[in-house]
């Protein structure tokens, strides 16, 4: 056993044994295109790293963690309230568990005096985050006493805080932008383009502190722990452009993204959240807020409790914090670090061109607007999945009414399409022709994508015999009925199921097929890869149009 060596294979090899498991498929199925454009590989070596970066792979992990402060992230669970008292005991007892950040989330009262007197005084006591969705909050700082506070303004416009050298009010904020269907890539190039308009003539050492960046974080963990680390790469890049070889490292303040939130399912929002948070943390952020798994229809004790404990969890539990930079030497997501790293800046320099972010918010609009329409088509073609929503979705569940927070939601079309099918039903009909076992797979799909309208269809026992199954289909009470069969067994019996198909029954077929058989009374198909959202929408539009 002493004289056992394991031999290093090379790329090459693997790249045979890859081949030779997927059995005559080629090997470019195994890159997957992200909407940022980057081709993910299926491994990623030392070598084919060293070559991505020229070498400078060292170069590039020691600016990311230059650009890092040392030490834990922040917790900033935000706080929520019906008036200044209830706001107030949330965040106080917040903090009293672990929350390190007064975070101001949305709350239904209005900053009258006796309200911003009462956060000033919590304020003066605990470092804070201030989103503002209402300016009037920032009269608060006539009601700060400590004046050395630590505390961040966090908004889309820039708001002058005089007498505070700790809080820093010149944001880079990239929030609605994410919400706008931005990719990682933009988001970036987005945060620079924000920068250099709020530079201006400012002195570049005076305006790093007072500057940090915002940040939603999506499900999509590697490229969002990428995207966190590439700002960093990218800030040190931008201020060289100002003359400064050495920059301050570089506050970038994240939150979870309600962007793949859904009111349907909502405890996988948990797990969403979680899932984003810990890549917040292995990218690097400084500040992390997670919210509510049910922040989209009202958040209550127990979930925001439950959404700061996450962070805890990570903070406490994980180790990760122990760690300065654990995602450095990953060849994965250094590699992706890398290409973030190079579209962002050429995307910048193209906003740059076009007169900055300001001038080129036209231009940045039609953009953030394509990387949307594609978003929610591949959620709609399930390519992109949200479970619970476009699959694996609980037919029965209803869709809340109440509205807490409102943002562009992938899941929305979804909700819409289950609140319209609660409201003008139909009856759904499966019938299997052929053995149980052949037909199972088609049936069960066909299942998975009604369920996600709210659709519990009849399913018929399976059958061999075609006159059985013409007969069900005769004796069909149902508005829209699909029928699940092999593609042989379809195709040579499609005649004699036409013919006895009802001319109120609207019908279709489970599969893809080469012949099209819609001229002569087929409704459609469903199958993988169809857009789900469209199918059902057209489904029920022609159901209203048989029963005019």
């Amino acid at each position: 056993m002493r004289e056992v060596n394991f031999e290093k294979p090379s790329y090459e090899d693997w790249k045979v044994a890859a081949e030779s498991a997927l059995k005559g498929k080629p090997f470019e199925s195994l890159l997957t295109k992200t909407i940022e454009g980057i081709t993910l590989e299926p491994l990623y070596t030392k070598e084919t790293l060293f070559e991505k970066l020229d070498g400078k792979l060292e170069e590039q992990t020691s600016t990311i963690r230059s650009m890092k402060t040392e030490g834990a992230f922040g917790v900033a669970q935000a706080a929520y309230g019906n008036n200044i008292e209830e706001f107030v005991a949330q965040s106080e007892e917040s903090i009293k568990r672990g929350n390190e950040f007064v975070s101001i989330g949305k709350v239904n009262f209005t900053w009258t005096d006796e309200a911003l007197q009462k956060l000033g005084t919590l304020l003066s006591n605990h470092p804070f985050r201030i989103n503002v969705e209402d300016p009037a909050v920032l009269n608060v700082f006539k009601y700060i006493e400590n004046k050395n506070q630590i505390g961040y303004i966090q908004s889309d416009e820039h708001y002058t805080i005089e007498g505070f050298p700790n809080v820093r009010n010149t944001n880079a904020y990239t929030v609605d932008a994410h919400y706008n269907g931005a990719t990682s890539t933009q988001e970036l190039a987005i945060a620079l383009a924000q920068a250099a308009d709020q530079i201006k003539d400012t002195n570049f050492e005076d305006f790093e502190k007072k500057f940090f960046a915002s940040f939603a974080v999506d499900t999509h963990f590697f490229m969002a722990v990428s995207k966190i680390r590439a700002f960093r790469v990218l800030w040190k890049a931008f201020a060289k452009a100002y003359g400064i070889e050495k920059p301050q490292p570089v506050k970038i303040l994240t939150e979870t993204s309600l962007r793949s939130f859904s009111k349907l399912d909502v405890y996988v929002n948990l797990l969403r959240a979680g899932n984003e948070a810990f890549s917040a943390v292995i990218g690097g952020a400084d500040l992390v807020t997670v919210h509510p798994h049910n922040l989209l229809t009202g958040p209550t004790n127990q979930s925001v409790r439950i959404a700061r404990n996450v962070a805890l969890v990570i903070k406490e539990e994980s180790q990760v914090t122990r760690v300065f930079d654990p995602a450095g030497g990953s060849y994965f997501i250094e590699t992706l670090t890398n290409e973030l790293v190079k579209d962002a800046w050429a995307y910048f320099l193209e906003i740059q061109e076009a007169g900055g972010y300001t001038a080129a918010k036209s231009m940045i609009d039609n953009d953030l607007e394509k990387s949307w329409n594609e978003r929610i088509e591949k959620v709609q073609k399930r390519k992109t999945v949200l479970v619970g929503t476009n699959n694996y979705a609980d037919p029965t569940e209803e869709v809340p009414s109440e509205d807490f927070v409102t943002v562009n939601r992938l899941a929305e079309p979804f909700e819409n399409l289950r609140i319209a099918f609660k409201q003008h039903p139909m009856n759904v009909q499966i019938i299997p022709f052929g053995q149980l076992k052949t037909t199972k797979p088609r049936t069960d799909f066909v299942k998975g994508v009604l369920a996600t309208a709210g659709i519990e269809p009849e399913v018929t026992e399976p059958s061999t015999d075609i006159s059985n199954i013409q007969q069900t289909l005769k004796n069909s009470t149902a508005d829209y009925v699909i029928i699940s069969a092999t593609d042989d067994d379809l195709t040579e019996n499609i005649d004699a199921i036409l013919a006895a198909k009802p001319a109120t029954v609207i019908l279709d077929a489970a599969g893809k097929f080469k012949t099209d058989w819609t001229e002569r009374g087929l409704n459609g198909y469903v199958f993988a890869g169809i857009n789900i959202y469209e199918k059902l929408t057209g489904v029920q539009a022609s159901m209203k149009e048989v029963q005019r």
